[in-house]
């Protein structure tokens, strides 16, 4: 026994001799050492020079990260300015946004001006105590109702602008636009200006490069329309640094007249929102470049069929390849509330219960068999003894659901086989 005992002190004294070196020479790694990474194992490979330059490499965008915002902001130039946030100036639009009973909300856009005031059914706001805030800042009226200021999107103007026939909806617009597939550099036809709407999101997708051509056989739409895009150019570059392209050319005409002035134009798609749209497509098909699209806006499926019997009497080259009708639901989600319209403290699930219900402070849902009650000692508790979802939530689609607004039609411009 005491030979063996000898034998493993040899042995250990032996392993731990040598700088923690194995039996066979190599080395032993600590477990407090790393492994290699592959950078650096290249290096050890490399000559001198060459090793010295790949870690100078390696090192540069190290150093490039330590650079604040501030820095990098400064290095990117002045288009990056754009994205830091600029307080609301007398002569730009303002939308606020009040809240009102059953999750609704009311919206107000107005031109700031420093002697005006901003009147709701919440009170009173002078607009002297917006100009100079950042958009997000929450103001009192002189009601005491609290009102959300901030820019209106593009959205949110085309819904609130003054308007004289109705506007084709954001929701239809976007869709128009995913099946014309519109570039920066874009032409794009308009027939039936409107109030402007879609001038404005085609004048966007399109981009400063692009060009709109919108027509328009009322003179008093024609005017708005033209109003509606100066007054949203005017206060864009108001509230910007740079400014909203001038590229959409308003002409008063009907464009079944107008096959002479597009001679010399191609156009890249075409966007069609009039009554009879079928008496613009043999004016605007020899005008459109071969496998371009043709978007028409319809409100009634009856005009969808006499467009399309139109082109199959007409034997006009257009392919129609879908017909959509866009419909959005809004849903609402939103922490339950009791009797008392305060925020439910407690959950208690109740599946295959045979506990009677409580008198006051519950509401029962059957679906789920959840019932919220009042705690006895909820006054006791403060806000910050809440944790994670400790409060339910009901989520619901909503009350208010958008009603149908049109059918969108989608052609393409083919060529048929020659017979």
């Amino acid at each position: 026994m005491r030979a063996w005992r000898g034998m493993r002190r040899a042995a250990s004294s032996a392993f731990s001799s040598g700088n923690g070196a194995v039996p066979g020479g190599r080395p032993r790694r600590r477990a407090w050492e790393t492994s290699l990474s592959p950078l650096e194992r290249v290096r050890r490979l490399l000559p001198p020079e060459e090793a010295a330059s790949v870690g100078r490499c390696a090192a540069a965008p190290q150093e490039m990260r330590t650079d604040g915002p501030q820095e990098m902001m400064e290095a990117a130039g002045p288009e990056a300015a754009g994205a830091r946030p600029s307080p609301f100036r007398a002569g730009e639009l303002a939308l606020a946004e009040m809240w009102r009973k059953h999750n609704t909300t009311v919206k107000l856009m107005c031109r700031l001006a420093a002697g005006a005031v901003l009147a709701s059914s919440g009170g009173l706001l002078p607009h002297r105590h917006i100009i100079g805030q950042l958009p997000g800042q929450l103001l009192r009226t002189s009601a005491g109702r609290q009102l959300l200021l901030r820019r209106p999107s593009l959205e949110e103007y085309v819904l609130l602008m003054p308007r004289g026939p109705t506007i084709a909806y954001p929701k239809d617009i976007s869709a128009m636009l995913m099946m014309m597939d519109i570039h920066p550099g874009d032409t794009v036809l308009e027939s039936g200006s409107g109030s402007g709407a879609m001038s404005l999101f085609l004048s966007r997708a399109v981009g400063p490069k692009g060009h709109v051509i919108s027509y328009e056989i009322r003179d008093d739409h024609h005017n708005l329309a033209k109003k509606n895009y100066n007054h949203w150019r005017a206060a864009w570059k108001i509230g910007h640094m740079e400014e909203w392209p001038d590229n959409v050319e308003f002409i008063l005409k009907d464009i079944s007249t107008a096959a002479a002035d597009m001679k010399s134009v191609t156009l890249d798609a075409v966007v069609l929102d009039m009554l009879n749209p079928q008496s613009a497509l043999p004016v605007v098909h020899p005008r459109l470049k071969q496998g371009g699209v043709c978007a028409v806006y319809l409100a009634n499926i009856t005009q969808v069929i006499d467009l399309l019997d139109r082109i199959r009497t007409c034997k006009i080259p257009f392919l129609c390849e879908r017909i959509i009708e866009v419909t959005h639901r809004n849903w609402l989600v939103l922490p339950a509330k009791i009797k008392n319209c305060k925020s439910s403290q407690a959950v208690e699930m109740q599946e295959n219960s045979e506990e009677p219900p409580q008198k006051e402070y519950e509401e029962i849902h059957t679906q789920d068999q959840v019932v919220l009650k009042e705690r006895e000692d909820y006054e006791s508790l403060s806000d910050d003894a809440e944790t994670y979802c400790s409060v339910p939530y009901v989520a619901r689609p909503s009350y208010w659901q958008d009603a149908h607004s049109a059918f969108l039609t989608k052609l393409r411009k083919i060529r048929p086989l020659l017979s």
